[in-house]
């Protein structure tokens, strides 16, 4: 009985450790879906975070758990996973995430949990523990959202430019100042669809590897998706603004129908992937959107410096990460 109750209370510490990084994945991602709107002064910070946050949350009721199904079960082999590899998965994430915000460089959560799942589960049963379609899968779309973002975001800007050619200028920044709460809204709701359900996925891998939860259950329990969606709405509210001024101001300047083409573009790059059940970076997505955005004006409307800096970091996202969590699973060998 005494087992059953400490296994119960270490659970209960790593889910709330999990909704925690939930909440700084909203906190850390909340420039994605704001950034834009903000720099081109269509909503106010304050605004402009609720507004976020809100269409966070609503994602639970449009997107399938796909995300969440990859990240629980395609990830790791079974049985592999428990509360020592979940520690550790979650305690890279979240140094890696607090490292970045404190230095306002636009990382990935998404692949600081990936990577903090590599690693703790490398450091405990090796290489061949990783289920290498879902490693493969997941690290292709490193390279494969920014590009999509880059394309659909470029290909936009040069479509509404050809649509709008013969309109004033004027005429095109009023309209365009109403259209970006369209793209805001839908790239917050892909923002929550496919960022909720990777704190969703490791829910459930903690779940099923301490028997709360059965592999063969079609979806995790109902508490978790509602927690994960809150707290990932919630973070956003807060904000990050020191990576809102990263995002909308440093790489290129952008008017509100740059900003709609980068919202729209990066938006149907996260519902594919999400549809697809692909955890992807929406950092990644927005920041190649935003280039493919700046860069049909000019070659030189882009800070390459910047942009070249963002990539480093996601470089280094993965392996840094991985690494913080291998030494924080053996940590939690010596404590429990």
């Amino acid at each position: 009985m005494e087992t059953v109750q400490t296994a119960l209370w270490v659970v209960v510490l790593l889910v709330a450790l999990a909704i925690l990084f939930d909440f700084m994945n909203g906190f850390h991602d909340a420039a994605n879906s704001i950034a834009t709107v903000v720099s081109t002064g269509v909503l106010k910070p304050t605004q402009a975070v609720v507004f976020a946050a809100f269409f966070n949350f609503v994602a639970i009721f449009i997107f399938h758990l796909s995300v969440a199904a990859t990240i629980g079960k395609g990830i790791v082999q079974p049985g592999v996973v428990d509360t020592h590899v979940v520690f550790g998965a979650l305690v890279g994430a979240i140094t890696w995430n607090v490292i970045t915000w404190y230095y306002g460089i636009p990382s990935s959560s998404s692949h600081a949990l990936i990577g903090g799942i590599v690693g703790a589960v490398i450091a405990k049963a090796g290489v061949g523990a990783l289920v290498s379609a879902g490693i493969l899968k997941t690290v292709a779309f490193i390279f494969i959202s920014p590009l999509l973002g880059f394309l659909l975001g470029s290909l936009m800007m040069v479509a509404v430019a050809w649509i709008f050619r013969r309109a004033r200028p004027s005429k095109i920044d009023k309209w365009f100042r109403r259209l970006q709460l369209v793209s805001a809204g839908a790239y917050s709701l892909g923002h929550g669809g496919n960022d909720a359900q990777k704190t969703i996925g490791i829910i459930w891998l903690l779940l099923i590897a301490t028997g709360y939860a059965s592999a063969s259950d079609a979806s995790p329990p109902t508490w978790a998706i509602v927690s994960c969606y809150l707290a990932i709405g919630l973070g956003t509210m807060f904000g990050g603004w020191r990576i809102v001024k990263t995002m909308g101001q440093k790489i290129t300047k952008l008017k509100p129908v740059g900003g709609f083409c980068a919202e729209t573009g990066g938006a149907m790059t996260l519902f594919l992937a999400t549809a697809l059940g692909i955890p992807v970076s929406t950092t990644h997505t927005i920041t190649g959107a935003i280039v493919g955005v700046g860069s049909t004006q000019r070659a030189s409307a882009v800070r390459w410096g910047v942009a070249g800096n963002i990539v480093w970091a996601w470089i280094l996202t993965i392996p840094a990460s991985a690494f913080v969590a291998a030494i924080a699973y053996w940590i939690s060998l010596q404590l429990y």
